[in-house]
């Protein structure tokens, strides 16, 4: 199997959470308030990783979700190590432990792999065994 089809869905998700936070940083009403920030990307979240499991799945993987789940969100958290806290983070004052430490970013994770897993349960898994 092909690594970028396995990866492409993770830097889907992580393209998206990131834009997702900037975009929500710049809007007057949300942007001091990182709380409604973060529950307005927990829901963005279940979409974005329903768009990135069905791109994977589209060509019939047989992957199991949680797996592809747990791949994602290792993809987007290394790409959080090389791109979002070095190029956002450390120059606004914050570090690698401040980040890594958020339980916001725990949270994106686990919700990110659950969906995916759901995803797979109600349209790869019952598929298979419809016949």
């Amino acid at each position: 199997m092909a690594y970028s089809k396995i990866l492409l869905p993770g830097i889907f998700v992580w393209i998206c959470v990131s834009l997702s936070f900037s975009l929500l940083g710049l809007i007057p009403i949300v942007k001091d308030y990182f709380n409604l920030q973060t529950l307005i990307v927990m829901m963005l979240i279940v979409l974005y990783a329903i768009i990135g499991a069905s791109f994977h799945y589209k060509n019939s993987s047989k992957m199991h979700g949680l797996t592809l789940g747990l791949i994602m969100s290792v993809t987007a958290l290394s790409l959080d190590v090389l791109i979002t806290v070095p190029l956002v983070e450390i120059p606004n004052g914050r570090t690698y432990q401040n980040f890594f430490a958020s339980p916001v970013l725990w949270l994106l994770a686990c919700i990110n792999s659950i969906t995916v897993y759901s995803y797979w349960s109600v349209k790869i898994k019952a598929k298979k065994h419809s016949f």
